[in-house]
C-alpha cells in the first residue's frame, strides 16, 4: 500500500530542488531508456562486418589533422556567455530594435509577447509585464517573477507582493498610485536567479518601458534590479538605503535600492532596514511635492 506521506515527501523534495513544473505532456521511462543496448564503435583494429576496408592512415607528422570545425550555433542560440557585456548579444540587439519601435505601453506589452529571444518563454505559463497606475509617479522595480505571479500574469501577487502591499500601505501607497514591473518577464524555472544572457535579452524592454512611463522616482527591489539598472556590481545590502541617479532618456531620475520582500521573509531582522527605506522614499516624495 502506497503511503500517502511519502508521495508528499517526494513532491517536496521536487520543488526543493526545483523540479515544479512537468515539461513534456507523457512521462518518460529513463529507466527503460537506460537499459536499451546501444552500438558499439568497431575498435581500431577491426573493420565493422560488411564495411569496405579503410583506406591506410599516414603515419608520422602526416597523420595530424587539422581540427574538426565546431558546428554553427542555430539561430535560436543567440545568448552571450556570463562574462559578456549586457546587450552585447544578438538577441539583446533585436530586443532593443523592437522595443525602440513601441510607442505606447500597449505596444511594448504586444512587441514583448511576440518576442522569442529570451528561453524562458518556453517554460513560463504567462508574460508578466506590469501591474498599477502606469501614470503613477512612482515605478517600482523587481526582479523577476515568481510562481504565483507566472499563474497569474501579474507582479507581485504572491506572497511576497503581499507584504509589499503592507510596507507600501505604510506611508500611504497603493497598487492605485504606484505602478510595477520586472526586471524578467518571464518565471525562471524553480525561481533560480537570473543568468546575464536572459538580462541581457530582456533588459532593452525594461528599460523603453521607464522611458515611456517617465517615473518622477524608482525603486530597485532586490539585488538583480538594483545592479541592473545601476550597473554596479555590489550586493544590495551595500547598495540599499541610498538615493542613486538612473537616466531616462538623458534625465537623471532618483533611484532608491531596497531589500525585495522575499528577503524579508526569509530574514525578519532586515525589515528594521525596509522601515527606513521606505521612510526615505516617503521623505523624497514629499520634497518632490508626490502625493
Amino acid at each position: 500500500m502506497i503511503d500517502v506521506c511519502d508521495i508528499l515527501d517526494a513532491l517536496r523534495w521536487h520543488a526543493d530542488i526545483g523540479c515544479d513544473e512537468a515539461i513534456g505532456d507523457e512521462p518518460t521511462d529513463w529507466a527503460a531508456l537506460a537499459a536499451r543496448p546501444t552500438a558499439r564503435t568497431p575498435s581500431s583494429g577491426a573493420p565493422a562486418p560488411g564495411a569496405a576496408p579503410a583506406a591506410a592512415m599516414p603515419r608520422g607528422p602526416a597523420a595530424t589533422r587539422a581540427p574538426t570545425p565546431a558546428t554553427p550555433r542555430p539561430a535560436a542560440a543567440l545568448f552571450a556567455s556570463p562574462d559578456q557585456p549586457l546587450g552585447a548579444s544578438e538577441a539583446g540587439i533585436q530586443a532593443r530594435a523592437r522595443a525602440g519601435e513601441a510607442q505606447t505601453l500597449e505596444a511594448l506589452e504586444a512587441a514583448l509577447r511576440s518576442f522569442d529571444g529570451c528561453p524562458l518563454k518556453a517554460t513560463a505559463m504567462n508574460t508578466v509585464f506590469a501591474d498599477g497606475n502606469p501614470q503613477a509617479p512612482v515605478m517600482l522595480i523587481g526582479e523577476a517573477p515568481g510562481e504565483d505571479e507566472d499563474r497569474q500574469g501579474k507582479p507581485f501577487v504572491g506572497v511576497s507582493g503581499k507584504l509589499l502591499d503592507r510596507m507600501l500601505a505604510q506611508i500611504g501607497l497603493n497598487r492605485s498610485n504606484v505602478y510595477i514591473s520586472n526586471i524578467l518577464p518571464w518565471r525562471p524555472p524553480g525561481n533560480r536567479s537570473p543568468t546575464q544572457a536572459e538580462i541581457a535579452a530582456c533588459l532593452p524592454f525594461l528599460e523603453r518601458h521607464v522611458e515611456l512611463v517617465r517615473p518622477k522616482l524608482l525603486v530597485a527591489l532586490g539585488g538583480v534590479s538594483a545592479k541592473t539598472l545601476l550597473n554596479r556590481a555590489e550586493g544590495i545590502t551595500r547598495l540599499r538605503g541610498q538615493w542613486r541617479a538612473y537616466e531616462v532618456a538623458g534625465t537623471p531620475v532618483p533611484l532608491m535600492p531596497m531589500l525585495h520582500p522575499a528577503y524579508l521573509l526569509r530574514n525578519p531582522i532586515a525589515k528594521r532596514e525596509a522601515w527606513r527605506d521606505m521612510l526615505a522614499l516617503q521623505q523624497r516624495m514629499s520634497e518632490e511635492g508626490i502625493k
